[in-house]
């Protein structure tokens, strides 16, 4: 059962085509589901790789994929940090984005702090809680 992704010369847009057999495929005209167009270019589909999250955490710790990563730089913290969310697969709320947005923009982290004081939630994170030093 494949789906094809096409682009629609009518609408401009890139649209996606379930098929229920390749030879269906092969020999029906494809109609955009959007605007009911036929003049659709076949496009080549992108390819994901389904990972284990203990694969992808690996991958996580492999600093030799960072090669560019400065701690002194917004800008390439920012960059990581979209890495790193894109990695784990998670969406982490329109608090991170504002934060990694402003990083990328250049913005100092200790300015973006100030500036987002209940970023933690209501007091930030109590680290001390139940631990005996």
């Amino acid at each position: 059962m494949p789906i094809y992704e096409y682009r629609c010369h009518d609408c401009q847009r890139r649209v996606s085509i379930f098929w229920r057999t390749f030879t269906e495929a092969g020999k029906e005209t494809p109609t955009c589901p959007r605007c009911g167009g036929t003049r659709l270019t076949r496009l080549v589909s992108r390819v994901r790789v389904v990972r284990s999250e203990e694969s992808r955490l690996d991958g996580l710790s492999d600093m030799d994929g960072l090669p560019d990563l400065d701690e002194n730089d917004p800008k390439s913290l920012g960059r990581w940090m979209r890495k790193m969310s894109a990695e784990m697969g998670e969406d982490l709320g329109p608090e991170f984005d504002e934060v990694v947005g402003r990083l990328e923009a250049g913005e100092d982290p200790e300015s973006i702090e100030q500036a987002m004081p209940d970023l933690m939630g209501e007091g930030g994170p109590d680290f001390d809680a139940g631990m005996d030093f």
